[in-house]
């Protein structure tokens, strides 16, 4: 394989991940590549990062990815450590009691001196030694971080370096605040290094789809971590602004109505009769009024929280927002989202207040329907979009199909959005096909879908 071929295949995986790389932009690397030659690793990892990653979310996943199509050695990098012609040389890895602890000793010392090169070759070694595993086939093998950071315990790593920050002068909170920080690094080090080397075997392409977390933008909404969901909360308002600034200029365009014929005649006298200059009927402002319907049970919970965070962070869009959550009950929950208040504040507060929904029963998406129509029917009318957010997953309950036609029938426009792949609707209790007959369902996974949507919508 050429450095040609690596550089495109590079390319059309960080678009896979989500990254925005366009081809003049694919070029440019190629132009800063040839200027700084490839000699220096580190150089051309960020002259690509330079032309290629536009926001500093984008870089973890760039990372991920560079790592796997421009590894920084090839093979297990441990030969220099044994004699030659030894088994350890030969590849086997060296494991026991006391290369447990002699190399435990040498990573504790890495780690209270914070020595990133050292913790780089450790984590190739804790791999190599702690981590192989058969492989699937005949002479293969196979490689696993879980496996070699349980043999070294990373809780006894984290309270040994503790003691020993304390015992250099550290603070008892800068001490344990530092030391973990310091041994998920190394953790993260070891993840990235069993990824590389299954990478050698099976290629890339297939550990790049698996392994390496996505842009936050394509980030899956059912599979954020709890540190995912942090990012996500932190996107929702500069998301919000670029939106919000794009459908304001949007609507200013959209303000001209359809063409004034007694107006435009009137102004043409002037070049005898002909309509050089067209005159324009104001057109009359209207804005959507949402009515916003979210399953909160805890399959996608996420989902229907970043949903409601990002419609009421643009809610100056919208003429008027009531927001509705359930589970097998029917909540009205507008008055949490305050002018003012704090997004991330009102939706702790609204999680605690609905929790008692989500353990008293399962989710029962035609009790909710039915309820809705006799306590709320009136919040829909012919100025108004009725949005639900939910999987269409009502536990072989009865599905209510005449109360959700009459609120659709109700509205102006209905949406349902589903966080679900399409190819799990209809399976299990998924009623996405005969939910979709009635309302037109949409997947929507990541926020990439959920700001095109809403985009559309206002």
């Amino acid at each position: 394989m050429t450095l040609l071929d690596r550089h495109i295949e590079f390319l059309e995986a960080l678009r896979g991940a989500g990254l925005p790389v366009s081809l003049s932009e694919g070029l440019d690397a190629v132009t800063a590549l040839g200027l700084i030659g490839w000699n220096d690793r580190t150089q051309v990892k960020e002259a690509y990062a330079a032309t290629l990653v536009k926001r500093a979310s984008q870089r973890a996943t760039f990372d991920g990815l560079f790592e796997l199509y421009f590894p920084r050695m090839v093979g297990s990098g441990m030969t220099e450590l044994f004699a030659p012609g030894s088994a350890e040389a030969a590849g086997v890895a060296k494991d026991g009691p006391e290369a447990l602890s002699e190399f435990t000793s040498r990573l504790s010392e890495a780690l209270e001196a914070d020595d990133v090169e050292m913790l780089r070759q450790l984590a190739a070694e804790a791999v190599a030694r702690f981590g192989a595993m058969p492989g699937r086939g005949p002479g293969l093998s196979s490689w696993s971080s879980y496996t070699a950071l349980r043999r070294l315990s990373t809780d006894e790593l984290t309270a040994r370096l503790i003691e020993g920050l304390q015992q250099g002068g550290w603070t008892d909170e800068e001490a344990a605040r530092v030391g973990a920080r310091r041994v998920d690094r190394f953790s993260g080090l070891v993840e990235a290094d069993a990824r590389r080397r299954i990478a050698e075997e099976k290629g890339p392409e297939q550990i790049a789809k698996i392994a390496v977390r996505p842009t936050i933008e394509k980030l899956d909404f059912l599979h954020a971590r709890r540190s995912d969901l942090e990012a996500l909360r932190r996107e929702i308002y500069p998301l919000a602004r670029r939106l919000a600034t794009r459908l304001t200029q949007e609507h200013h365009a959209r303000r001209r109505g359809a063409v004034d014929l007694r107006r435009t005649l009137r102004s043409s006298m002037s070049t005898g009769g002909v309509p050089v200059d067209l005159r324009f009927r104001p057109k009359r402002p209207h804005r959507t009024e949402l009515v916003i319907l979210c399953d909160v049970s805890g399959s996608v919970s996420n989902f229907a929280t970043f949903t409601l965070m990002l419609v009421f962070a643009l809610r100056e869009q919208f003429g008027k927002v009531r927001a509705f959550t359930f589970v097998d009950e029917i909540h009205e929950v507008t008055s949490y989202f305050k002018p003012g208040a704090d997004l991330v504040d009102t939706m702790t507060e609204l999680t605690k207040a609905t929790e008692h929904s989500a353990r008293m029963g399962r989710t029962n998406y035609g009790r909710a329907f039915s309820l809705f129509q006799e306590r709320h029917a009136d919040a829909l009318g012919p100025k108004s979009s009725l949005l639900i957010l939910g999987d269409a997953r009502s536990n072989y309950s009865d599905l209510a199909v005449d109360s959700l036609r009459a609120m659709a029938d109700a509205s102006r426009h209905a949406h349902w959005l589903n966080p679900e792949v399409r190819t799990q609707w209809d399976t299990g209790d998924s009623e996405a096909t005969r939910y979709g007959s009635i309302i037109e369902m949409r997947e929507c996974r990541n926020l990439t879908q959920l700001s095109e949507f809403v985009h559309d919508l206002a």
